[in-house]
């Protein structure tokens, strides 16, 4: 539940009044008989008739090439849980106007009544034709891995689960010059993540790529360790690439130490007494949105040296809305079909080179600085 503050009643207010975010628009006039005759009756028949035998012009004669669907069952919002599909609305409208207003694509919301995997899977299959590539949000794991392993399998368009890889790319970059800051490096600290849903296993999986030694991740019953017997098979993979030395235990016990600590769990999990007896320099990402795993305020107060957020309203927003724009701007313009884990560390490394000089205030640029898009989408080639 969003807290009834300021900005969750302007927020409330705007949507009554706008009835919604978003609207589709012509791009060419509907004026006259001509006009009609040319985009619809008679003159589409013929347009219809090639693309039926030519179907790789698709992308030059229809919205392909430039169109997205954003795919959610809203099974798993972040700071808010499984609130359904229609919760999940106005979240998808939102990154609908990010898409267009920072990258120029048109996106579209598909909000699924259904949260069965197969059902899933299928239904975007017999949507794919008119999209360009498919942005999957909101789904909870491990059902999420499942489904975007499968579309990338059977699609020949680009699939991005935004809360694992948008999440990660944007974290990583925020890292890359927190530590310039503390000068630490990536290889000899200790990171301990709050989290082991899709966000949290996106940023193990790829701080592990960017070549970090000692990551521990936590789910609702702990520390993610080789040891512990109730482990799916993607917490079990998950144990394989990090706790290296096997520590058993909560918060408490993970965090003794860290260098980093990072939240994409739920409000108030993160408590000032665990940044007190982090390592020096304690950085913080407290990323849980709306509310995140610790206030900015209390962290500082404990002694965080670098604070982070998911907000829009605090300094050092990392969120995947610097992401998934310029991913998917580079990828239809480069008919890139998958986002590899080396695409990944490209625009995570471009993202973070747009900070020239980061400072404890500045370590990722804004979403409205116009070099973000096309710094990412300068990574996403085949």
């Amino acid at each position: 539940m969003v807290k009834n503050n300021s900005i969750a009643k302007k927020s409330l207010k705007a949507h009554k009044f706008l009835n919604g975010k978003i609207e589709i628009v012509s791009k060419a006039p509907l004026k006259s008989i001509d006009d009609l005759s040319i985009y619809y009756t008679p003159g589409v028949g013929a347009v219809a008739s090639y693309l039926s035998s030519h179907k790789k012009d698709v992308r030059i004669m229809t919205m392909k090439r430039n169109t997205v669907a954003i795919v959610t069952d809203g099974s798993a919002v972040l700071g808010l849980g499984n609130i359904g599909p229609e919760g999940a609305i106005p979240i998808m409208e939102g990154k609908a106007m990010i898409f267009k207003e920072f990258a120029n694509i048109n996106a579209f919301p598909i909000v699924l009544a259904t949260q069965d995997i197969n059902e899933i899977i299928k239904t975007v299959r017999y949507i794919s034709p008119i999209f360009g590539g498919i942005n999957l949000e909101d789904i909870s794991a491990p059902r999420c891995f499942e489904i975007e392993n499968a579309l990338q399998d059977i699609l020949d368009i680009p699939v991005m689960h935004d809360d694992q890889h948008g999440a990660a790319i944007a974290t990583l970059a925020g890292l890359y010059n927190a530590l310039k800051i503390t000068k630490k490096s990536l290889a000899n600290i200790k990171i301990v993540i709050v989290g082991a849903g899709a966000a949290g296993s996106g940023i193990a999986e790829l701080l592990t790529a960017a070549k970090a030694k000692n990551i521990l991740i936590l789910d609702s019953k702990g520390i993610v360790s080789r040891q512990r017997t109730d482990l799916n098979s993607h917490k079990q993979r998950l144990a394989s690439i990090t706790n290296p030395n096997n520590i058993q235990g909560g918060l408490d016990e993970a965090v003794k130490n860290a260098d980093v600590l990072i939240g994409v769990s739920g409000a108030g999990l993160i408590q000032p007494q665990h940044i007190k007896i982090m390592n020096t320099k304690p950085i913080v990402f407290a990323m849980a949105n709306p509310v995140p795993e610790i206030m900015p305020a209390d962290a500082k107060k404990a002694g965080a040296f670098i604070i982070a957020t998911g907000r829009s309203d605090f300094e050092n927003q990392i969120n995947n809305s610097l992401v998934f724009p310029g991913v998917f701007r580079g990828a239809l313009d480069n008919k890139v079909k998958k986002i590899t884990t080396a695409i990944k560390l490209k625009a995570a490394k471009n993202l973070s080179m747009l900070v020239s000089k980061p400072t404890i205030h500045h370590i990722v640029p804004t979403v409205f600085d116009k070099r973000v898009v096309k710094t990412v989408a300068a990574a996403i080639r085949n």
